[in-house]
This record gives structure tokens, C-alpha cells and sequence, in this order.
């Protein structure tokens, strides 16, 4: 089987189902509703699902909850009262960086609390959870860059062997890492692509810088300490010595 066909074949099999992520998204919708009360500016999908980068290997669906410039408390209490919200409202949570994992009816979705820098406009404060600090980003500007890179499918199938390998690559660190690795490269070229990928993790990626498109003082790269790049670039070296794409990702 040529590897472009073997490679979508897979991609197939993780895609993720839309329509049941939203419906998903809706169930928990009340929740969020009535944990933000009059405070909340919108709750919509953002993330994989809108960049349409999703795989079920991770969250199908990423829901930003925008909360007023005017919300009274810390961004720390927003995060901690969001995730006691959801847990007393009988759902699973999993504390992340700066989302809230949870199950909804087989779904994986991630809750990203945020509240608005000024009355107007979608720059946002987020609580970094792992560090103890706030950042700014625009979630609107990663979908907009994301998803109109033309590499959408090379992110899925590093997204599933990110999964395989259980390694610690936050998605939009992964997302522009890939794009960056195939700034030259031919569109469509998949396999080739997802290869060139590979190689640039090991042989590149520990040194490179990268910053949040929407905030340039926030750098992403610096988000993960250098032993998580090390066995990122080490999984890397190894697939690289496989014989076949069905030991590369399956």
C-alpha cells in the first residue's frame, strides 16, 4: 500500500465526530452557564475541532469560555472554581495548564477559562496552572493561523504519534512546530511530510524558540522543561530507524 494512502487510512480512523463532540459540548453547556452567571461573554468551540486539527487520541473538542474584563476574582479562582463546578456537577476532571479536562457522554473536552483584557476585542488572560502565572493569547488568531496553513493533516498524524508514544507536547506548540518544519515543503506531500517532521524534532527542535502568534512575550517553547524536548527528540531518533509507516504511527 503506497504511504500516502496507508497514512490517510489512519487519519480516518482517528477522526473525530463532530456532530457528537458539539452535542457533547451542549450537555455541559449549563454547567458552564450557571458557573459564570452573568459574568460570561460566550462559551464556543475553539481548539482542534474549529482549527480542524482534531483527533480522538486527545480532547475532541476544546470549549474557550470567555468571561467579562469585569469578572471579580483572580484568574487562579476562575480556573479552581471552573474545575469544582464541573466535578460537583458530576463530571471527571483532568487539571491541565490551562484547560479542564472532562468526559461528556465518550467525549473528551477540554474547558479553557479565560477573561477578556479590555470590554472589547478577544485578547485574553488564561491561568497557567503548571506554573503559577497568567499569560495573554487570542485563541481566535491560533485558529486563524492554524487553519489556513495547509498542514492540517501532517498535525493529525503527529497528534496520533504524539498519543502512541505518550508524550507531553501541548497542541499548539505541536501545531507550530509543524508548520515551521514545512515552511518549504510540497502541500499534500504527506508522508514525505510527516518524515521531514520527524527529522526536525530530532535534529532541530530542543534549540528552537517559539512564541504565542498572538502574544510574542509569551513563548510556548519555554513551556516544557528540557528533559519533556529530550524525549520528544529521542521518540523521534527511534521512529526514524523504523522500516515500515506501520510502526510509525497505527
Amino acid at each position: 500500500m503506497p504511504a500516502n494512502t496507508y497514512l490517510r487510512g489512519i487519519l480516518a480512523r482517528y477522526s473525530v465526530n463532530a456532530a457528537g463532540a458539539e452535542a457533547a459540548g451542549g450537555t455541559i453547556y449549563p454547567v458552564i452557564q450557571r458557573w459564570a452567571g452573568v459574568y460570561l461573554v460566550s462559551a464556543e468551540f475553539s481548539g482542534s475541532l474549529r482549527k480542524g486539527t482534531a483527533v480522538t487520541l486527545s480532547a475532541d473538542a476544546d470549549i474557550f469560555i470567555s468571561l467579562s474584563s469585569t469578572t471579580p476574582t483572580s484568574l487562579e479562582n476562575i480556573y479552581e472554581t471552573l474545575s469544582a463546578a464541573v466535578l460537583s456537577a458530576g463530571f471527571p476532571i483532568r487539571r491541565q495548564n490551562v484547560s479542564i479536562g472532562t468526559n461528556v457522554n465518550g467525549y473528551k473536552i477540554d474547558l479553557v477559562p479565560g477573561r477578556r483584557q479590555s470590554p472589547n476585542g478577544n485578547d485574553h488572560s488564561l491561568w497557567k496552572s503548571q506554573a503559577k502565572t497568567w499569560t495573554q493569547t487570542n485563541i481566535r488568531t491560533h485558529i486563524r493561523i492554524v487553519s489556513s496553513s495547509n498542514r492540517l493533516e501532517e498535525i493529525r498524524a503527529i497528534k496520533i504519534w504524539r498519543a502512541l508514544h505518550n508524550l507531553d507536547f501541548p497542541s499548539i506548540y505541536l501545531e507550530l512546530v509543524v508548520i515551521e518544519a514545512l515552511r518549504y515543503a510540497r502541500v499534500g506531500n504527506l508522508a514525505q511530510n510527516v518524515w521531514n517532521v520527524l527529522e526536525y524534532l530530532r535534529d532541530t527542535f530542543p534549540r528552537a524558540r517559539f512564541v504565542d502568534p498572538a502574544n510574542t512575550n509569551n513563548v510556548i517553547s519555554a513551556d516544557l522543561s528540557a528533559e519533556g524536548k529530550r524525549r520528544i527528540t529521542q521518540q523521534a531518533a527511534a521512529t526514524l530507524t523504523v522500516q515500515n509507516w506501520n510502526q510509525v504511527i497505527w
